[in-house]
C-alpha cells in the first residue's frame, strides 16, 4: 500500500502548479495523468494572462516555453454577408512584463511537469484514476488502474466534468446549460509569414475573437491566436445549443464553415494542420460552482468550473494556477495543524476569495445571463455591418446624410430594446 503527503489527479495546469508548490515545501507529492504524456490531453484556446499569476511563482515565466506576447486585440462581429472589426493595439502591450502570451498547452505542461519533477514530484502517465478512497467519512486515497494509493489529501484537478469531486459529493451533476462545446485546429505557418499577415515585429502577437454568424446566431464565438510558428484557431458553442432537438449544429462543420469566410482564408493560406482536438468548457460561471473542499479532498481548475468568458476576454488558465497554488497552500496549512478535515481545508475557499479568482468570479457573475441574449449574436452584428454597409456605399446618384442613414437601420421600438439590453450589461 502506497501513501504519499498528496495525491493530484490530473496533469493540467491545476494540478501541476499545485504539485510545484507543494513539492517546493518539502512534501511527497504524486500526479496522476490519464493522457501519454503531461499536456496531451489538454486544449485550450490558447492564450494566458500572467499578470495575476507572476508573483505565485516567481521566476518560472521568466523560462516558460510560452509562444507570442498578445500585442494587439481584435474582436469581429460577422453576419452572413460581411463583418466588422474593433482593433485595439496599446504601448502598454509591448512593454514588459508583458501581461499575456499566446501558448501550446502540450508544449507548456510537458516543461512544468519537468519543473515540477525537479522538485521531486512523481508524475506518472497513463494512469486512469477510477474512484476515490472513504474512510470513516474521509477522502484518503484513490483507486488507480486496480491499485489502492493513500494521501492525506487528494487534489482533484481532473478536468470539467471532474470524476472525484462528483464521487466526493462536492459537485452534482453538470447541467448543458453551464458548459460549452470548443474544437481547435492548430495550423502550422511560417513565422515570417505570420509577422506579415498580421502586421507583427519580432515576438509579438495577435487575439482576435469573432462573434455572430460564426455559431448560427448561437452562444458562442470563434478565435484565433498567432503562436510563434503556427495558428491556434476555433469554434466554442453553448453545449444547450448544439445538442437542441429543434436544431441541433455541428460543431466541426462550423469550424469549416469559420475557415472559408474571406476574413479567415488569407490568414491561414498554406498552412498545414498539425492538431485538431475538442473540449468542454465551464460556462456557468460564479453561480454554477460547486463545494471547493471536503474532508479530505480539494477540487481546483476546470474541474471546480473556474472560467470565466466576458465576451472580449476568455480567462481561464491562469485561473487553474492560482487554484493550484491556493490549493497547496491549503494543504501547507492543514500539515502544519495535522489535521485535514474539511473545516482546516476550508481555508482554501478563504483564500480564493481573497484573490483574484473568486473575485472576478463574483464581479461577473451576471455574466452568463447577459451573454444568453441571442440578440448578440444576431441582431447587433446585423445591425453594425448593415449600417456600416451603408456608410461606406457610394450610389450612383447623391449619397444619403448620416442621420437618416442610422435611423434606418436603428427605429424607435429597436432603441427601446438596445436600452433593455444595455441595462443587463450594466450589471457586468
Amino acid at each position: 500500500m502506497d501513501t504519499f503527503d498528496v495525491i493530484i489527479v490530473g496533469a493540467g495546469l491545476a494540478g501541476l502548479g499545485a504539485a510545484y508548490t507543494l513539492a517546493g515545501n518539502g512534501l511527497e507529492v504524486l500526479v496522476l495523468e490519464r493522457g501519454d504524456y503531461p499536456g496531451a490531453k489538454n486544449v485550450t484556446g490558447g492564450r494566458i494572462y500572467v499578470n495575476p499569476v507572476r508573483d505565485l511563482f516567481p521566476g518560472l515565466f521568466e523560462k516558460a516555453p510560452l509562444e507570442r506576447f498578445i500585442a494587439r486585440e481584435e474582436l469581429t462581429l460577422m453576419t452572413k454577408d460581411r463583418s466588422v472589426a474593433l482593433t485595439y493595439s496599446g504601448n502598454e502591450l509591448r512593454e514588459e512584463p508583458h501581461q499575456s502570451y499566446s501558448i501550446l498547452r502540450a508544449k507548456f505542461d510537458r516543461w512544468l511537469a519537468e519543473q515540477a519533477e525537479e522538485q521531486g514530484v512523481m508524475v506518472l502517465s497513463k494512469i486512469r484514476v477510477d474512484d476515490v478512497i472513504k474512510e470513516n467519512g474521509k477522502i484518503s486515497g484513490v483507486l488507480a488502474g486496480g491499485d489502492e494509493l493513500r494521501a492525506d489529501v487528494v487534489i482533484a484537478c481532473d478536468g470539467v466534468l471532474s470524476l472525484l469531486s462528483e464521487k466526493a459529493g462536492l459537485q452534482s451533476h453538470p447541467s448543458p446549460q453551464n458548459f460549452a462545446l470548443g474544437i481547435k485546429e492548430v495550423i502550422s505557418l511560417d513565422s515570417g509569414v505570420i509577422n506579415d499577415r498580421f502586421r507583427l515585429e519580432g515576438n509579438e502577437g495577435a487575439a482576435h475573437l469573432y462573434v455572430g454568424d460564426i455559431t448560427q446566431g448561437k452562444f458562442g464565438g470563434g478565435f484565433l491566436y498567432t503562436n510563434r510558428e503556427s495558428l491556434s484557431l476555433g469554434v466554442v458553442i453553448g453545449i444547450e445549443d448544439a445538442i437542441d432537438e429543434k436544431n441541433p449544429i455541428e460543431v466541426p462543420v462550423l469550424l469549416e464553415a469559420f475557415k472559408s469566410r474571406p476574413e479567415i482564408t488569407p490568414l491561414i493560406r498554406g498552412g498545414n494542420s498539425v492538431e485538431y482536438s475538442a473540449h468542454i468548457i465551464p460556462e456557468g460561471g460564479f453561480k454554477a460552482l460547486g463545494r471547493f473542499c471536503g474532508n479530505g479532498i480539494l477540487v481546483a481548475g476546470d474541474a471546480a468550473g473556474l472560467a470565466l468568458n466576458i465576451g472580449f476576454t476568455v480567462k481561464g488558465m491562469e485561473y487553474a494556477l492560482a487554484s493550484g497554488y491556493f490549493a497547496a497552500k491549503a494543504v501547507l496549512k492543514a500539515k502544519e495543524e495535522k489535521n485535514y478535515n474539511t473545516e482546516t481545508l476550508g481555508v482554501y475557499k478563504k483564500l480564493l476569495e481573497e484573490s483574484f479568482v473568486l473575485k472576478d468570479s463574483e464581479n461577473f457573475q451576471e455574466t452568463p445571463v447577459v451573454l444568453s441574449n441571442p440578440r448578440f449574436f444576431t441582431r447587433y452584428p446585423e445591425m453594425i455591418g448593415n449600417l456600416m454597409k451603408d456608410i461606406y456605399a457610394i450610389p450612383a446618384g447623391p449619397k444619403e446624410r448620416l442621420y437618416p442613414t442610422l435611423r434606418k437601420h436603428v427605429s424607435l421600438g429597436e432603441l427601446w430594446s438596445m436600452v433593455k439590453d444595455m441595462r443587463e450589461v450594466m450589471k457586468i
